[in-house]
């Protein structure tokens, strides 16, 4: 099929040093500019972000630190792909969360003008999103064939999330399980205790503010701090365990937050 364009439309993709948009750098970018008439043109770099890239980074997408410490810095190729993105719309997959403002961050630290406000965006994540729904009712048609009713009612949808897990659990047995980069993290089998694994096992306090990284260890998954080791940050920044504490963070994250802290002294 094709898109009916009256002017270009970019489609990128970054590979970065991590996830958070403010401090970590893209270490590749590719560009794929779809022309009205049905021309592709294609522009991609392997680029040196100036800063480690982490061994967890590495682990997904290949790049190593050798692999870009020859190659140019964004700030280099900056003015090069202002220009390839010139008079072009946006596009890719989950760009507006990340791809994008890290994108125009890396502009605004190279000193390059790039007024996002006069493009259009258009993220394939959020047409999948509206068109899958992701809900319990339609969970319930696809995996047990009927319809919800009574749906927002709390023994109707007691009941859907039971059929639903069984139905599940009949389906997939014994499959592998993969993240949503194609690593694999388990099989789904009929036992509570490897189901829990593949839901919940990371997650240490509800609200999901810290998690165990792959290595077991409890790293934030928030803020400033994201990906870093709890017990590493309280120790290097001891003020931000009192932050946490006074701020509007739930009673369980400020419980299991005081419970990693206090683990140091009984070691």
């Amino acid at each position: 099929m094709k898109l009916k364009l009256k002017i270009p439309l970019c489609f990128f993709d970054l590979e970065t040093t991590g996830v958070n948009i403010t401090q970590d750098r893209i270490v590749e970018i590719a560009v794929i500019k779809l022309m009205p008439n049905g021309d592709i043109l294609e522009k991609k770099n392997l680029v040196n972000p100036t800063i480690p890239i982490p061994a967890e980074s590495s682990a997904i997408h290949g790049i190593q630190n050798d692999d870009v410490k020859d190659k140019p810095t964004f700030k280099e190729l900056a003015k090069d792909y202002a220009k390839f993105f010139e008079g072009a719309d946006l596009s890719g997959f989950n760009i507006l969360k990340f791809d994008v403002p890290v994108l125009v961050e890396e502009f605004l630290r190279a000193g390059v003008d790039f007024d996002y406000s006069r493009k259009r965006i258009i993220d394939s994540q959020r047409i999948y999103h509206l068109m899958e729904k992701r809900n319990l009712s339609a969970a319930y048609q696809f995996y047990c064939l009927k319809k919800l009713e009574d749906s927002h009612t709390a023994l109707a949808d007691t009941r859907a999330s039971m059929e639903v897990l069984l139905a599940q659990v009949e389906r997939y047995e014994n499959q592998a399980v993969t993240d949503g980069l194609g690593h694999p993290i388990g099989i789904l089998k009929n036992d509570p205790d490897e189901l829990h694994k593949l839901t919940s096992s990371a997650m240490i306090d509800l609200a999901g503010r810290m998690i165990l990284n792959h290595k077991g260890e409890a790293v934030f998954n928030f803020g400033k701090h994201k990906n870093k080791n709890v017990l590493s940050v309280l120790k290097e920044e001891a003020a931000y365990y009192d932050w946490m504490m006074n701020g509007d963070f739930s009673l369980d994250t400020k419980r299991r937050l005081t419970e990693i802290k206090l683990s140091e002294f009984k070691k």
